[in-house]
């Protein structure tokens, strides 16, 4: 019996080597077929690493020097050199100091400049700021984007308040969704204001 047991062992020995000869062969094979896909997709992983590694240098520097302007346009806010730089490297950030500064400056001929610029939120903080009257507080409201669209609408309801027409302001109050933040403000006016 147990030469049978040998020769049983030998022979399963036997099998798992051709077995793993055959998945080396076989797995050579495959190399040697697809050895340049295999090199190219190797190649293309790492270019796309050292491409991501080196844009988030470059914009970590990017940052680091639009933050440095921004300091030195905060000590001396009529540097004209700093503010072209700035505009140069964050057009973004030199909308916001543009802003800040008409804003402080109660400048409305640069908040009129700003209604047109690529920046979404400085372009709507704009838009708000140089409105003036009530049919300019409507267009206002009617606009897509309009970031301060139900502020707009209270400020428009306090406006017809004051010139007693309380029905236009009753009728745009309504306009102000559940969700919004100044629906208590609304609320109030159409409550002690406009009855």
């Amino acid at each position: 019996m147990s030469i049978k047991n040998d020769i049983e062992m030998v022979r399963e020995e036997l099998t798992s080597e051709e077995k793993f000869f055959e998945k080396s062969v076989i797995t050579e094979k495959f190399i040697k077929k697809y050895k340049n896909v295999l090199i190219g997709s190797a190649v293309v992983v790492f270019l796309g690493i050292g491409a991501n590694i080196t844009y988030e240098v470059q914009e970590e520097a990017r940052i680091l020097s639009a933050n440095s302007v921004l300091n030195k346009l905060q000590t001396n806010t009529t540097d004209a050199v700093a503010l072209a730089e700035l505009k140069e490297i964050s057009p973004s950030l030199y909308n916001a100091f543009v802003y800040s500064q008409a804003i402080a400056n109660k400048d409305m001929q640069t908040l009129e400049s700003l209604r047109s610029t690529q920046t979404q939120i400085i372009k709507s903080l704009a838009d708000y700021e140089s409105v003036k009257d009530l049919s300019s507080l409507d267009s206002y409201t009617l606009q897509q984007n309009a970031m301060f669209k139900d502020l707009a609408i209270v400020r428009a309801a306090i406006a017809l308040i004051q010139n007693g027409e309380t029905q236009k302001a009753h009728a745009k109050l309504a306009l102000i969704s559940d969700t919004s933040s100044l629906q208590n403000i609304a609320q109030s006016l159409l409550h002690y204001g406009v009855k």
